[in-house]
Formats: C-alpha cells, structure tokens, sequence
C-alpha cells in the first residue's frame, strides 16, 4: 500500500469519527418515553367537596380559580413527563408524614406545608402547586379522593393529558396512569369549575368522609 493510499484510508477513518460525534442524537418521542395511559371516564354527577378542600380553597383562592381559557389536558412532551416525575419524587422526598390531627389539632386541614410535614392531601396540593408554577394549565391538574386496596381514604394528584391521565401519588414512587393502580376512584375536582367535585363511581358513603380517613 502506497503512502498516498494510507493517507487517504487515515484521513477517511479520523472524517467517520468526527461524523459519528456531529450527527445529532435520535430525540425520542413522548409516546415513546410514557407508559401509554387511559382518560379517566368523563363525569358530570356533582358530588360534595371535602370540607378539607372548602377551607383550603378560602386560604388559597388562587390554588382554586379556574381560567376557562385555559385548557383541561395538558399536552404531553417528553419536558412534561420529566417534570412530573421531578415534582412527584422531591415533594415525596421533601415532606415527612404526618396526619392532620396530631400535627394541626384538627382531624381534616388540607394545606400546602411550610414545615415540612403533612398527609396525603398536602402532597397532592403541593405537588399541584408546583406544576402550577411550572406553567402546565391548573384546569389539567385535579386532585382525586380514592380507597386503596385495604378500604382506607386516600387524595392523590391527577394530571389529565392527551396521553391519558397520570396519577402522582406519595404511597407510590413512580408516576402511573389511573387504571394501573388498585385504587377505587371516588371523586375529584371538576374541570370546569375547580371547587367543584364530581363523582367518579357509586359511593356508599360521603366523600368528603372516605377523605378524612386516609393519607
């Protein structure tokens, strides 16, 4: 092999590896990053607000306004995937539990803590709040009141998107759509109006009590 031959073959070899470092990296799609989700069945049965929730939104007002220009899914990307998986794993990691009573002498205070400690409802509030900041549309972001598989109350956050609906849970490390859970869905928020709640299957007790027992 001639001296021009070897030349030509390093110089050719040295472009290859510089291409491979300049050809950008394949960007994968949302759909391929997220578990493919569900919506939540659409609801229009009012049902009664948890008392938690009523004095919560005379303290926040703004947590509970709802702008109608606003949409009621979020668009998924793979930006909002991660946001939701940051959010849902600092606010677990960044609140101790606690329950209402030992912690504010009253057995129902829905709040988003300063002391870092709260129940199931604070997690999902402050979870709410931080999307909220984060710019993803608040009429997408509804807190939900379920059973868990042992009977017990429980109120986690839903992001309702054109993806499915996400559940952000702090008994639960990863984000999930709604029907991979073994909860039974009682209520949540309505879209359309924010202090409203509306019913998400048969209840034999009030809401706002299946609420009060959980956390």
């Amino acid at each position: 092999m001639g001296r021009w031959q070897r030349d030509f073959l390093t110089g050719l070899a040295a472009g290859l590896l510089v291409g491979l470092f300049l050809i950008p990296p394949v960007v994968a799609h949302a759909a391929d990053l997220v578990p493919l989700g569900n919506r939540i069945p659409a609801s229009h049965q009012p049902a009664p607000a948890p008392a938690g929730f009523v004095s919560f939104c005379i303290r926040f007002a703004s947590q509970c306004a709802t702008n109608r220009q606003e949409p009621n899914r979020a668009a998924m990307t793979a930006s909002l995937w991660g946001e939701l998986e940051s959010v849902n794993d600092d606010v677990n990691q960044a609140i101790v539990p606690e329950d209402d009573l030992p912690h504010y002498g009253r057995a129902e205070y829905w709040t988003i803590p300063t002391d870092g400690k709260g129940d199931c409802e604070d997690y999902a509030l402050t979870k709410r709040a931080r999307l909220i900041a984060l710019g993803v549309s608040e009429r997408a972001l509804r807190v939900a009141v379920v059973k868990t598989a042992n009977g017990e109350g429980h109120a986690v956050l839903t992001v309702a998107t054109d993806h499915g609906d996400y559940v952000l849970d702090n008994l639960v490390g990863m984000v999930r759509s709604w029907d991979n859970t073994t909860y039974q869905w009682i209520e949540r928020q309505d879209p359309d109006d924010l202090t409203q709640w509306v019913a998400l299957s048969p209840v034999s007790q009030s809401p706002a009590l299946v609420a009060a027992h959980g956390g």
